[in-house]
């Protein structure tokens, strides 16, 4: 099909629930796309940060073929290497003890949920189960994870919502020690809220309410699905607040462009899940495994530190343009704010005709591009968006 019929044969047969850009999009390679026109762009989205090792890494594509020649799927019923491997470099690199295998950032924060809830009522009995979540934050579309979402614009059409969610507001430690006086049996964060605008939240209020679940045995999950797997320049963002949550939900950027999700348990709360109480039908596909394998195998102290340095260097140069009132967010997971009256999509919609693939995030234009993006590839970029965010 060329162009134009993908287009038509997506309008008739695919469920309208994305409102897509105008790009066809047929091969690419690291941190560059290239349409079905022959088009070529500079990706700053890596698939809204799962593309961690770019597009078509040959180290990436050489262990999900090589597994996919061996065995591709089986089921949990059985062990398998790259399961078990991936596990063990998992829980080694991040200090933790166990983990669950899942195919999606909500099923890894729906298996967290279910975590916590099931830790209190083994250790305390019914009715401590109120998970407190932070407004402006997105944890995912399935209905628990919905209902742990804290923004009324995703409150809308599926009532009822699960009931046991409570919310308050990011850096309001007042707000947060109140909201533990009831039955609750867990707080989930974003350390940088994502899709609430690339909102880092602030030290101090982190500490806090880590402290205060210490002190009363409520488990601390924190959402890392976008900000986890090297994203910030660090292993896991919690690296940057010098913390070590009971329960860490993985997924995007562990996968390095396959579907996975993934839930770390420190020794706290590692043995809540028994055989029966949950599970997943492609949770740890070898092929899958595989492949994440090969993206913590790169993610090493010189690929972090270039992380680092690269989300400095878009922040210095965007910060210099006169439509940009500032630059938020750790390493590569950036959100540039617009000055009033610029629309975010607008500036996405523009950049895509200069060759400049970006997201958005509400008001801010988000970059989340590949962690293996070129030098050459930053200036170019950075150059465009300048030119672009300047024009209006």
């Amino acid at each position: 099909m060329d162009a134009q019929q993908i287009k038509q044969a997506d309008a008739q047969y695919v469920a309208h629930t994305y409102a897509r850009f105008d790009v066809v999009a047929d091969h690419g390679k690291g941190a560059h796309v290239f349409d079905a026109e022959g088009r070529e762009y500079i990706d700053l989205s890596s698939g809204i940060g799962v593309n961690s090792l770019g597009i078509a890494d040959e180290g990436w594509l050489k262990a999900v073929t090589g597994q996919l020649s061996k065995i591709a799927h089986l089921s949990n019923l059985y062990y398998t290497e790259p399961c078990a491997k991936l596990a063990k470099e998992l829980c080694t690199r991040t200090d933790m003890d166990k983990v669950f295998f899942c195919n999606s950032g909500a099923e890894a924060n729906e298996a967290a949920i279910k975590a916590a809830r099931k830790y209190s009522s083994d250790k305390y009995g019914a009715g401590r189960h109120t998970i407190v979540s932070l407004r402006n934050s997105f944890h995912g579309r399935t209905m628990a994870t919905l209902s742990a979402t804290g923004q009324d614009v995703f409150h809308q059409h599926f009532d009822p919502f699960l009931e046991g969610f409570i919310f308050v507001p990011a850096g309001d430690p007042e707000a947060l020690e109140e909201a533990l006086e009831g039955g609750v049996c867990a707080v989930m964060i974003e350390l940088i809220q994502g899709e609430g605008g690339v909102m880092p939240l602030d030290r101090a209020f982190v500490a806090r309410a880590a402290a205060l679940c210490k002190e009363r045995d409520i488990l601390l999950i924190v959402d890392e699905v976008q900000s986890g797997i090297g994203r910030t320049g660090k292993l896991l963002c919690c690296e940057h607040y010098d913390l070590r949550p009971d329960i860490v939900t993985l997924a995007k950027g562990l996968g390095g462009g396959l579907p996975i999700g993934a839930v770390l348990f420190s020794e706290t709360c590692s043995s809540a899940l028994g055989p029966g109480d949950h599970g997943s039908t492609f949770g740890g596909n070898p092929a899958v495994c595989a492949g994440a394998a090969e993206v913590l195998s790169r993610l090493d102290s010189a690929m972090l530190e270039e992380v680092a340095k690269k989300g400095a260097y878009f922040k210095e140069k965007l910060c210099a343009c006169k439509n940009v009132e500032g630059v938020d967010g750790i390493g590569l997971m950036l959100g540039i704010r617009l000055r009033d009256g610029i629309a975010s999509r607008a500036v996405v919609e523009k950049l895509l005709g200069m060759g400049v693939i970006a997201l958005t995030a509400k008001a801010k234009v988000r970059l989340l591009p590949p962690l293996v993006i070129s030098w050459e590839d930053c200036e170019k970029a950075a150059a465009i968006l300048a030119e672009c965010v300047d024009s209006f």
